[in-house]
Parts: C-alpha cells; structure tokens; sequence
C-alpha cells in the first residue's frame, strides 16, 4: 500500500505553564514553538499532491496564529488562571494541562479533523518542539 504525506512546519511563540510541575516549569515562560503537521493521503490529487502546502498553511498555521501565537496557554484548573485573565485578556484558557504532548494530541485529535473535514486528508502526525533539544509527537 502506498502512502503519500505532506509535512508543513510553522512557528510560533507562545508561553504557558505546566501546573502540577515541580520544576521549572511551574512558572510562566515561553517557548519559540515549532509545529509539524503530517498529512497523508491513499493517492495524489489530479495535480500530484496530498494537499497544497497553501491549504495547510490557510487552515492549521492559520489557527495557530489566531489561537496560539503571542498568547500565555493556561490551563483551566490552574487556580492562577481567574488571576491571570484579569490582568491580561491574551491569555488562552486550554481545556488541558499545557504540554508539548497535551498541544499535540489536541492539535491532532480536536483541531486538524474539524479544519480539514471536507478536504479527504487526515493528519496523522503531529510534533510539537519546544526547543532545539526538546520535543514531542502525537500519532494516530
């Protein structure tokens, strides 16, 4: 069976905080976020591709911007967050702890299906790095 993908990396800066952590990571801090999106397909569309890269870009990358980019991820059992939001309106409430692992499952599972419903291609892969040295993948 062949299996074609088109991967698209995009950027974004982003800070949050892992409650429940005992480390550094318990405080806010950000992170220059790089997400890889995975898309497969059975065959290739009458031009060749999976998907054009455009797409991707309009859709995923897209909702990153708008939802993610610039913003301060907290978590909505994070007792700071009521806090938080008071003093600043850019934060984004997740329905999850934020994690490179917990934004890439959410990423695949939740935002990449109701993005590309219509459009015959599944993600199947995510990765979410949080630095040069540091990352996590979500997989389907």
């Amino acid at each position: 069976m062949v299996k074609f993908s088109a991967i698209r990396k995009h950027e974004i800066h982003t800070g949050h905080r892992v409650y429940g952590h005992n480390g550094k990571c318990q405080h806010l801090h950000g992170h220059s976020y790089i997400i890889h999106f995975f898309c497969n397909a059975g065959r290739l569309n009458s031009l060749g591709m999976v998907i054009d890269f455009s797409i991707i870009k309009s859709t995923l990358c897209q909702w990153l911007d708008d939802n993610y980019d610039h913003r301060m991820l907290i978590w909505d059992k994070d007792p700071l967050a009521t806090e938080l939001i008071k003093l600043d309106n850019s934060i984004q409430i997740t329905t999850y702890n934020p994690t490179a692992e917990n934004i890439a499952h959410f990423l695949l599972t939740e935002i990449a299906p109701k993005l590309l419903s219509d459009s015959g291609i599944t993600v199947t892969k995510i990765i979410v790095e949080e630095t040069t040295k540091c990352r996590a993948e979500c997989e389907i």
